[in-house]
């Protein structure tokens, strides 16, 4: 007999990065958006989105983005921006107390950094950026949401991040902002390493 208790949680999850999309508004001006739906295979990055959101209006149209890493303690930034929205009005759909804010950097406390080969910026403070371009967007099957299927084209990382004279991110130096069941976590100590990994042995750790 299992000894497991079968519930219904009003959301799974169940430990996934948190990313910053910022992506172009239709004057031009940028917007910013959190999500935690996102996960990587090669040079595509998948994103899963609120249908309604001014994020999946905007890649409708302009298709170009930059998905942002935050670090843990970058937190409270990410948090700041959950209430709000670039949609004017509200949209009904979104959560209970979620406002317009057209300057969502600002209200974040995040800057700018001007991107390679999008339009949309970087956010200055994120270890990680993505440089990408949506190449599908599709209903899921909830019809609630929308999956955008992405390819990366520029890939930038703080210098600490990166395995010098390399090009691979050290695991034992970044750590990703996990969103887990609506609790912000960063890593812990690493346990071990794939038998799959090509970044070259640290002081620290394998990755």
């Amino acid at each position: 007999m299992s000894s497991h208790t079968a519930i219904e949680p009003s959301i799974l999850y169940f430990g996934t990065p948190v990313v910053l999309l910022s992506t172009e508004n239709e004057d031009g001006t940028f917007n910013l958006a959190p999500m935690s739906s996102a996960w990587a295979l090669g040079r595509t990055v998948v994103l899963g989105l609120g249908r309604d959101g001014q994020t999946a209006r905007n890649l409708r149209a302009r298709p170009d983005l930059v998905i942002n890493l935050p670090a843990p303690d970058q937190w409270p930034a990410v948090e700041r921006l959950a209430p709000l929205t670039g949609r004017d009005p509200v949209p009904p759909t979104k959560a209970a107390g979620c406002r317009f804010e057209p300057d969502k950097f600002a209200a974040a406390g995040l800057g700018e950094e001007p991107s390679h080969v999008v339009r949309p910026p970087r956010v200055a403070e994120c270890p990680l950026h993505l440089e990408a371009r949506a190449e599908r967007i599709r209903p899921d099957l909830s019809g609630d949401c929308v999956v955008v299927e992405t390819t990366v084209l520029k890939i930038h990382a703080a210098p600490h991040l990166v395995v010098p004279g390399t090009h691979h991110i050290d695991p034992s130096a970044w750590s990703p902002l996990i969103y887990n069941f609506r609790h912000y976590f960063g890593l812990g100590p690493e346990l071990g390493s794939s038998y799959r990994t090509q970044t070259p042995r640290t002081t620290a750790a394998v990755g």
